[in-house]
Order: structure tokens, then C-alpha cells, then sequence
């Protein structure tokens, strides 16, 4: 008999995490200290005191303290990573490659979004690594040949987007199962890939590493591929924009058999939560006092900037600064010529209005964003009308798998 498991079993956990942990709770100490230091001058700033030989630090026997939290902090922080690395291969007991919890996935999906730029730079165990999974969650290793079920000559790829991971594809709607892949399959006689990858990291980072994928894919796809259909959610639509790219002007084979995109909320300009955050960096640094708490405004992901405006290529964020208040100066990049493109987007509203197109959309992104409409002509993406689908009181999550949704997808690509 299977002996159940107790509540608060640490199930979702694994040795692993010890490491990546540690090195996140120096990584914040670190942070929380320097934040309080920058407090501290800058009171004393405005008493005529001198600080230290950087902006935000203190001096004398003050800064000394400082520093040494600092430098003690990293010290026993790199002591109990080097310890905890040796453990590691002894506490594993070979479940380090068993697939996650859906909560487990479903945690680590959200702290990557936030700080996966930063997990990656610091090789962290908790940054998601680029891969492609089927149905049942199964990692494609694509250096080795492909072992599917039936695989056909027809191909849908569905990418998710901020925050998230493949599973929350397999979504429920009136307590009735409801996956946009496992439908398209069916209808379409086509084979179903799920998109795995961190959202935290900048969207063009991730459009280059999407390009190498589906080009190794592409080579490896057990019969020759004849048609490739991508349903993209939210950032993901941004991210395949930016991988088509990419590829082309690396001339990639896999373009050449991309026959549909089906954007769902995609952001196309931006949404109003990002810009509403970088205005928080500007009012919290409008005064000395408040100026050092910018830092923690600021730990918001690279993904999470590129979000403000919309940012597909590498020239939108490079060499800039991402938290300064800039205007939108991205660079002009439409639908890609030869693929049959169509969005959709959202509301709560029961209605058009001008407050439901502005300022409600899905909750998350606005209608004129998600249908790619834009005051500069030259930003407008050239959706058709006839490929374009409201959905009226359903909010950005809902588009995942909405019977609606599924239904608008299956009639423009039959």
C-alpha cells in the first residue's frame, strides 16, 4: 500500500535548492545592506557630511562597518556554497532530472520572470534553462535522435509568456480539460511542442537561443517537416517576432516552413504596468532620502523592461540604460513577411470603449497593444481585419484555453 505523504512534505524541493538558495540569500543581504548604507549617507548628506569614495556609501568607521557586513556576508555565503556543492551529489539519490511539481514548476516559472536575468548571470540552479517538452512533460534532448509517438509533418509550437511555464498550457474552463495544442493536433493532424524558457532574461536573449533551438529541432524532426504553426501567449508572441528575425538574417532553415502565428495578448507596444514601474524608479529618486530604495524598483527582470515598450531586438535595450525614463525608440519591426499572422486580445469589459481599449484590455495588456495598432504608422503591425478577434469579458489568463479562443484559432487556420 503507497504510504501517503504528510502535509508540508518538502515534495516540490530538491538538494539542489539548497544551493541556489544560498547563493539568493547572500545575493539579498548583500543588497539589503547596501540599500541601508545609501540611507544612511544620504541623511548625513544633508547634514554637510562627506560620503565615501562612491555614490551612496559612507566613510570612516562608519563605511568600515558597512563593508564589512558586505564582506563577511560574501564570505560565509561562499563558504556555505562550496559546502553545499559537495553534498549536493550525495543528497540527490538520482531525482535531479524526475520532472518537476507543477507547483514546484509553477514557483520557480514566477521567480525567473521577476530575476531570471540575474539567476542566469550567476549560474543559479533555479534559472530555467531554453528546452522544448511534449504533452506529458518530457524534455526533447535534441542531440540525440527523437524518440515520438507518431510524429507528423505538421508541427504547433505554443510559447508562454511572463511568469510562466509550458505546463499552465493544460488549463481547465468549466472543469472540463482545455489545451489549444492538444485541440489543434487533433483537428490539424499535426504534432504539438511546448515552449520552456526564461522570461526574466531580455526577449531578443531569448529570440537568438529560440532561433538555435527550432534550427536544431528543424534538423533532428524525425520526417520531414513541412509546416510549422506557433500559438504564442503574451511575451511569447514578442519572443517568436524576435526569433523569426534572428534567423533570418542568419538564414535559418526553419523560416522557410513557418505557415502560421497566432499572437494571444501579445504586448506588441508595451503595457501600462511596466511604464507605471519605471515611473516609480523616478519618484522614489526624486529626493535623497527615497533615492536608495530605486534598488529595489529595480530588481524587476530585464524580460520584465523590455515589457515597457515592446522590445524585440537587440538595438531596443543595448547600450542603454533600462531604468532611465526614456521615449519609445525601438526599432521598426513588422509581422515577418510570408506568415499568415493573427491576434488576439481581450477585455473585461462587455464592450468597446475608450476606458476598455485604453485603460482595462485583458487586465494586463490593452487592446490597441495586443492588436498592433499604433499612433506611428511606421509601429503599426499590419494584421488583417479579418485576422484580428476580440474576446469581450476574459481577462490575459483566460486566453490560454478559452473554448472561444480555440474556436477563432481552428477557423482561421482550417
Amino acid at each position: 500500500m503507497k504510504k501517503p505523504v504528510a502535509s508540508g512534505s518538502p515534495r516540490h524541493l530538491r538538494a539542489a535548492d539548497l544551493l541556489a538558495t544560498a547563493q539568493l540569500a547572500t545575493a539579498a543581504t548583500v543588497g539589503v545592506t547596501r540599500v541601508v548604507e545609501g540611507v544612511h549617507q544620504s541623511v548625513w548628506r544633508t547634514l554637510g557630511a562627506p560620503g565615501g569614495t562612491n555614490a551612496g556609501q559612507t566613510r570612516g568607521l562608519t563605511g568600515l562597518v558597512y563593508r564589512s557586513i558586505g564582506g563577511a556576508t560574501r564570505l560565509v555565503g561562499h563558504g556555505l556554497q562550496l559546502a553545499l556543492a559537495r553534498l549536493q551529489p550525495l543528497l540527490e539519490s538520482g531525482a535531479a532530472d524526475a520532472p518537476g511539481t507543477p507547483q514546484r514548476e509553477a514557483v520557480l516559472a514566477a521567480l525567473n520572470g521577476v530575476m531570471g536575468d540575474h539567476l542566469a548571470d550567476h549560474n543559479n540552479a533555479f534559472a530555467t534553462r531554453i528546452a522544448l517538452y511534449t504533452f506529458e512533460g518530457q524534455a526533447l534532448d535534441l542531440q540525440r535522435p527523437l524518440k515520438l509517438k507518431r510524429p507528423r509533418a505538421r508541427l504547433v509550437l505554443l510559447i508562454h509568456g511572463l511568469c510562466m511555464n509550458d505546463l499552465q498550457w493544460h488549463t481547465s474552463y468549466d472543469g472540463e480539460p482545455a489545451d489549444h495544442g492538444q485541440t489543434l493536433c487533433a483537428a490539424l493532424d499535426a504534432s504539438a511542442l511546448y515552449l520552456r524558457y526564461n522570461t526574466g532574461r531580455h526577449v531578443s536573449t531569448n529570440g537568438r537561443a529560440l532561433a538555435d533551438l527550432l534550427e536544431q529541432l528543424y534538423k533532428s524532426w524525425p520526417t520531414p517537416l513541412q509546416e510549422l504553426i506557433v500559438v504564442a501567449h503574451s511575451m511569447g508572441g514578442l519572443l517568436i517576432r524576435s526569433a523569426v528575425h534572428i534567423a533570418r538574417a542568419r538564414a535559418l532553415h526553419w523560416p522557410n516552413v513557418l505557415e502560421s502565428i497566432v499572437f494571444l495578448g501579445t504586448p506588441h507596444h508595451g503595457a501600462p504596468l511596466e511604464r507605471a514601474g519605471n515611473w516609480i524608479d523616478l519618484l522614489l529618486g526624486s529626493t535623497p532620502w527615497s533615492a536608495p530604495f530605486t534598488r529595489l524598483t529595480q530588481l524587476r527582470s530585464a524580460g520584465i523592461t523590455d515589457l515597457r515598450y515592446g522590445f524585440a531586438t537587440d538595438a531596443d535595450w543595448q547600450g542603454k540604460e533600462r531604468f532611465r525614463r526614456a521615449p519609445d525608440r525601438r526599432s521598426v519591426l513588422p509581422l515577418p513577411a510570408g506568415v499568415a499572422c493573427y491576434a488576439v486580445a481581450a477585455t473585461t469589459a462587455s464592450k468597446r470603449s475608450l476606458l476598455a481599449d485604453r485603460l482595462l484590455g485583458d487586465g494586463l495588456v490593452p487592446l490597441h497593444s495586443a492588436l498592433g495598432q499604433h499612433a506611428e504608422p511606421l509601429h503599426t503591425l499590419a494584421f488583417a481585419k479579418t485576422a484580428q478577434w476580440i474576446g469581450y469579458r476574459m481577462n490575459h489568463m483566460q486566453l490560454l484555453g478559452h473554448p472561444d479562443v480555440t474556436r477563432q484559432i481552428l477557423h482561421w487556420l482550417n
